[in-house]
């Protein structure tokens, strides 16, 4: 049945539980123990999520996912498409031989939502060195769907009060001024800037471009990048009829009179504003993927392998992430 038929049906979300034996499995099952409205579907293992809901000891009913739309869903149930795992999961000790299992279950997400039969994928945290110690090249989440996808991406964290977009990700600082270009540049700016339009609803957007230098580089005289190359792109972009601020000074683009000239943030680099987003909402912070055709959210942490087996990890980062996602559905969906 596609989505939309009933305008009453819950969205059908897909959680992928991610590394097996970190705290995803046991994070799916604080979500589905929640009140949200939304028709959860677990795509994992039954067995792990039995295991996981004993560790977190939440009585969770776990339903064979039918594909059909449902208007209400009561609290502690959940939906489950069956992918087997290859090895028992152990909390803690990640086992290569599982790799496949978390591949397949990204896979049956991206190509769900890509068909209709998922409104958005929620991920939870994943391993990337068990999936590469299995022989298997992986960088990540954010990697994987936009190949699958064969879509240019962009990473955004997002909080109820801010919006931060990266121009380069996880990068060592040194290879960061050879990785904006100005062509890496405009095509990360349109993405952004149509993301925005399309699924956050902003007819106009405004962004905040920060510069790559200390004071937006002080008119070339604490480095160039600013005047080679990060204000010939916005200028180009403006006459476009984007609306684009700056660039800004890194250190003061957060005060509140400079947040109320924006919508979101382009920052250059990955700890150049995450560091403010992140001590101000982490437990708020989301992880979208801007530029796929589909809705993609996430946490802002790791596996969190100490914690895992425990019952003891916050899902406040998943049931955020889960909010936005259906939030987003929603808008998408009128």
């Amino acid at each position: 049945m596609q989505l939309g038929v009933n305008s009453l049906a819950l969205p059908r979300l897909a959680l992928t539980a991610g590394e097996p034996a970190g705290v995803g499995p046991e994070l799916l099952i604080r979500l589905a123990a929640t009140a949200l409205a939304a028709n959860f579907v677990a795509l994992t293992d039954r067995g792990l999520l039995e295991r996981a809901a004993q560790r977190c000891g939440a009585a969770i009913q776990l339903l064979d996912d039918d594909g059909e739309n449902i208007a209400c869903r009561p609290p502690g149930t959940l939906r489950v498409r069956h992918i087997p795992l290859l090895e028992t999961e152990l909390p803690g000790r990640p086992d290569p031989s599982n790799a496949r299992h978390v591949l397949a279950a990204l896979t049956e997400a991206a190509d769900g939502c890509r068909s209709g039969r998922y409104a958005a994928v929620v991920t939870a945290p994943l391993q990337k060195s068990s999936i590469n110690d299995a022989g298997i090249r992986f960088s990540g989440h954010t990697e994987f769907f936009a190949e699958h996808s064969h879509a240019d991406v962009v990473m955004m964290l997002a909080s109820p009060e801010l919006r931060v977009a990266l121009a380069t990700t996880h990068l060592p600082l040194r290879a960061v001024s050879a990785a904006i270009d100005a062509a890496s540049l405009e095509r990360t700016l349109r993405i952004v800037h149509e993301e925005l339009r399309a699924k956050f609803g902003f007819a106009e957007p405004r962004i905040a471009v920060l510069g790559l230098n200390p004071h937006a580089g002080e008119s070339g005289h604490i480095g160039h990048e600013e005047i080679e190359t990060i204000i010939p792109v916005m200028n180009k972009l403006r006459q476009q009829g984007m609306q684009l601020l700056g660039p800004l000074p890194a250190d003061t683009a957060f005060v509140p009179a400079q947040r109320t000239r924006y919508d979101a943030v382009l920052a250059m680099y990955h700890d150049q504003a995450l560091p403010v987003l992140k001590s101000e909402a982490f437990d708020r912070t989301v992880n979208v993927t801007l530029g796929l055709p589909f809705i993609r959210t996430s946490v802002d942490h790791g596996t969190a392998l100490d914690l895992a087996g425990t019952g003891k990890a916050d899902p406040a980062s998943l049931i955020a992430a889960a909010r936005m996602a259906m939030d987003l559905a929603s808008r998408n969906k009128r």
